[in-house]
């Protein structure tokens, strides 16, 4: 089956050997795609705001900042991107934020660049873009048994995370439950402790494996 090639394709990455080896896999897996590269958030930001991507290999750990950020903006544009991470990591703080944040795809950088290609192609085609040893770690992660069952959590704190997971910020959380702040930053201390994360994409995540919340 033929897949349509992104027009444009943004690259974000530090690091000059890993920024052409993602501009390669992306010429080889569309041959007809433009491809725009940044080495910063910076960089990228400036590009976003004359063109649209219609794919985006974003590295986690730049310069200025986390990738995730600019997945999260690459989520909100009008036109939304195919975003795949690219990175060196493999661990549960920099995947679940990730993909919490937009990113349909999570892709290790010791794969190769034919296998990229391919991983590549088969997002574009609705495919989940995932090396294996992370399909192998989400596979484990959703039959880790919960460690905190739902009756640990307080009422307060269940309401906390139930705007958390709408996407409130604890700010906002607290002018809804009509607390104030800090007594809302305490709930949320409580609740990330008991969860064993340690923001609130990582808190959805968890409790959403656990059943506390459905997303």
């Amino acid at each position: 089956m033929n897949v349509a090639a992104p027009d444009i394709t943004l690259v974000v990455d530090d690091m000059p050997a890993s920024l052409d080896w993602l501009a390669r896999a992306a010429l080889q897996a569309f041959p007809d795609t433009q491809v725009q590269r940044a080495t910063t958030l910076a960089e990228a930001r400036m590009l976003l705001r004359d063109t649209s991507p219609g794919l985006a290999l974003v590295d986690l750990d730049l310069p200025d900042g986390s990738g995730v950020s600019l997945i999260e903006q690459l989520a909100r544009l009008p036109r939304r991107a195919l975003i795949i991470v690219a990175t060196v990591f493999a661990d549960d703080r920099h995947l679940f934020p990730a993909l919490r944040a937009g990113a349909a795809g999570y892709l290790l950088k010791d794969d190769a660049i034919d296998s990229l290609a391919q991983r590549l192609v088969a997002a574009q085609r609705g495919e989940a873009a995932l090396s294996a040893p992370i399909a192998q770690r989400l596979v484990g992660w959703f039959h880790e048994p919960a460690a905190v069952p739902p009756a640990s959590l307080s009422p307060r704190e269940q309401e906390l995370l139930q705007l958390l997971a709408k996407g409130l910020t604890i700010g906002q959380a607290a002018a809804v439950l009509q607390i104030t702040a800090a007594t809302a930053a305490s709930y949320a201390k409580s609740l990330y402790r008991k969860l064993d994360v340690t923001n609130r994409a990582e808190a959805t995540l968890e409790a959403t494996r656990r059943g506390l919340i459905r997303l």
